[in-house]
């Protein structure tokens, strides 16, 4: 029996790009097709950085499917989401300024739960 495909591919048009990963879990990928995984390659043929602030609001217009008030609020993720970087917390390398890096790993971990 195959495994259930959790692993989406997404390219933004243009032939430049950053190539990264963005993983949710701990419930965040409800918000996301139950899709735990997105390899995904943002435009860079404009020669613009693309930082986490920037990278949130390219998930909220392109991947987030429902209730993005679950996921983002006043333009970062909402308290009671852990964001690491390449298993680092973001707090340790700049949150929403840290510049994305090609293969940079970026994981959205829920920690609200209902009761």
């Amino acid at each position: 029996m195959a495994a259930p495909m959790d692993t989406l591919k997404s390219h933004e048009s243009g032939s430049d790009g950053l190539s990264i990963r963005l993983e949710f879990s701990g419930g965040a990928e409800l918000l996301f097709d139950k899709i735990k995984k997105h390899d995904i390659t943002l435009d860079t043929s404009n020669g613009s950085n693309w930082n986490i602030r920037r990278l949130i609001s390219w998930i909220k217009d392109n991947l987030l499917k429902e209730r993005p008030e679950l996921f983002v609020q006043n333009n970062t993720v909402r308290p009671g989401i852990l964001v690491l970087v390449n298993d680092a917390d973001w707090e340790l390398v700049g949150e929403l300024d840290y510049n994305l890096q090609a293969d940079d790993r970026i994981v959205f971990i829920s920690t609200l739960h209902g009761g």
